[in-house]
């Protein structure tokens, strides 16, 4: 018969066992930023890989950021997927639509839902209605989509591409792409 001393110490083992598994299995190793109760929608990519267009179902999205040794800090959206801005968009107006958003997915949103993100930039944070009536994120008054291109978090590759997008850096200084 087991006593009561060796039952206690096998369950304190057993819940010790769970945590760490727990915490190592939640460990991520991209950048993603938290977002409250967000429901990703995929779409179609030129590289056949889900790109997030992020319309929450509830009151809130975090954007986040990461840091690239030549690119310097720039936002992403769902899962630690870049962010970019267009150049020829103007404040508060997106110029991308039909293909042109196939390939480059505005970050949309639910109405009303808050948006922060790192730091002082939760200011810089705001929507616009686009004219397809979905609401689309921008930052400093910018638009902001993701590039179909991407397939990972980290990925950059609509860096400039036709010489009009950039991803959108973390810095106040978003136009003049």
């Amino acid at each position: 018969m087991i006593s009561t001393t060796r039952w206690t110490s096998l369950a304190g083992l057993v819940a010790a066992v769970a945590i760490i598994a727990v915490g190592c299995s939640s460990a991520a190793a991209t950048p993603s930023p938290a977002v409250a109760t967000a429901t990703p929608t995929a779409v179609a990519s030129v590289a056949a890989t889900p790109v997030p267009t992020a319309t929450p179902a509830a009151a809130g999205l975090t954007i986040g950021s990461t840091t690239n040794a030549t690119l310097g800090d720039y936002l992403t959206g769902l899962n630690g997927m870049t962010l970019y801005v267009y150049k020829n968009d103007t404040a508060d107006t997106s110029t991308c639509a039909g293909s042109c958003a196939t390939s480059w997915p505005p970050l949309t949103v639910a109405a009303g839902t808050m948006i922060t993100g790192p730091g002082a930039a939760t200011l810089g944070f705001g929507t616009i209605t686009r004219a397809d009536a979905t609401t689309q994120v921008t930052y400093n008054h910018m638009p902001l989509y993701y590039f179909a291109g991407d397939s990972a978090a980290g990925d950059t590759n609509g860096q400039g591409k036709g010489g009009v997008w950039s991803v959108a850096p973390v810095s106040a200084a978003v136009t003049g792409y």
